[in-house]
Parts: C-alpha cells; structure tokens; sequence
C-alpha cells in the first residue's frame, strides 16, 4: 500500500504543482475551477482542470494523503492504464453528479481531486475488502468496505443537509466511477466477491431512490 507507483507519483506532483500555481494566481484559479455558469457557456474543459486545483494546503494535504494509502492497490490489481483510467473516470463522473444537482446554481463553484480519489478508494475496497484502515481518533482497524459505506451514507446526508463547504455530491459521483469502472475492468469481481460487490452498491441506490422520491 505504501510502495508509490511512478504513475501514483506524478498525479500527486501534478496536483501539488497546479494547486500551487493556483494559490499563487487567482486569475488561473478562476479561469479553471469547477463553476456552473462557465461550464453551461461551453467551457467544459473546467470539468477536468478543477481536479488539480484545491483550496488550500490542508485541502490538498487530505487529499494527496489518501491518494497515497490506497493508490498501490489499484495499481497492483489492475495496472497503471486502468488506475488512470479509473482515476480520470471518478474525477469526470464526480464533476457530472455535482453539474447535475447544481446545474441551475450559476455561482456554484468547487475545486479538488476529491471525486478522483474516491473513486480510487471505492476501486481499492472492491480489489481488497479486507482491509483494515486505522482512524487517527478511533484505536481498533475499521473494515474498509465499513469504512467506504459510512462515508457515501454521510456523503448523502452531507448533500442532503448542504453540511460545509464541501462536494458531497463531487464525492459521490467519484465512488460511483470508481465503483463502475473497475467492475468494468474488473468483471470476475462479479463471480469472486459478489457480495461485496452487491454491498457497496447498496449506497449509491438509496442516493438514487432518494433523488427519485425528491429528498435530495
């Protein structure tokens, strides 16, 4: 988990290096950060760009620092193509959800890999559900897939109840990405580890049943 592929390395350089052009430079940071009105005018290239850019160092910080933990397991498990691809595919999925439940707020703007790196996490819990993860404040290992469903619960709450200044619904569209793809790329997941594949989808239904029954 912690033996950083070069594909891992130059993600986390990239982010670091544009989140840091873009501290520096607000016009750069406006011209290419998530923002309704802009991407309705045509300028879609912000659905991808806002993924290196982040609001701050802490934000960067969270953000690269679990891209690290779980990076080499998807690397390991589907090669480093397909973690790109699983990459790129959470980040455009995680902006697409966010476009979709925002797309009347003209002002709605966000930044952050966070939809990218979820998406990893949710892939990193379908190649190996039995992980254990270790919360600074809780001192006993979490099963990941515990640890994955709790996060989209809150996820659905937090878009719910529009908690902070955070992309739950970025967050979400990411998992779903990183869910799908690597089922995609992975389909003997579907005979191995049926139950967890059937498990993980259990959140991303009731966002959808909920959405339907109009409580999002």
């Amino acid at each position: 988990m912690y033996n950083l592929s070069l594909v891992t390395i130059v993600l986390i350089a990239a982010n670091a290096l544009i989140s840091y052009k873009g501290f520096n430079d607000f016009s750069f940071f406006e011209k290419y950060k998530f923002n309704i009105g802009a991407i309705r005018r045509g300028e879609q290239i912000r659905m991808f760009s806002s993924g290196f850019l982040h609001a701050d160092f802490t934000h960067l910080f969270v953000n690269m620092f679990t891209l690290y933990f779980f990076a080499d397991v998807v690397v390991s498990g589907l090669g480093n193509l397909n973690f790109i691809i699983i990459y790129v595919a959470s980040l455009i999925l995680g902006n697409l959800l966010s476009l979709y439940f925002h797309k009347d707020e003209y002002y709605y703007s966000a930044v952050g890999a966070s939809g990218a790196v979820t998406g990893i996490l949710y892939s990193a819990i379908l190649l190996q559900p039995g992980m254990s993860l270790y919360m600074f404040f809780i001192p006993i290992p979490i099963p990941a897939y515990i640890f994955g469903i709790g996060y989209l619960l809150y996820s659905i709450y937090g878009m719910k109840k529009r908690i902070g200044n955070i992309g739950h619904d970025a967050h979400f569209g990411g998992a779903i990405g990183g869910y799908l793809v690597t089922l995609i790329l992975a389909p003997y997941l579907l005979q191995t580890n049926i139950e967890m594949v059937l498990l993980l989808a259990l959140p991303i239904i009731l966002l959808f049943v909920l959405h339907k029954m109009g409580k999002l």
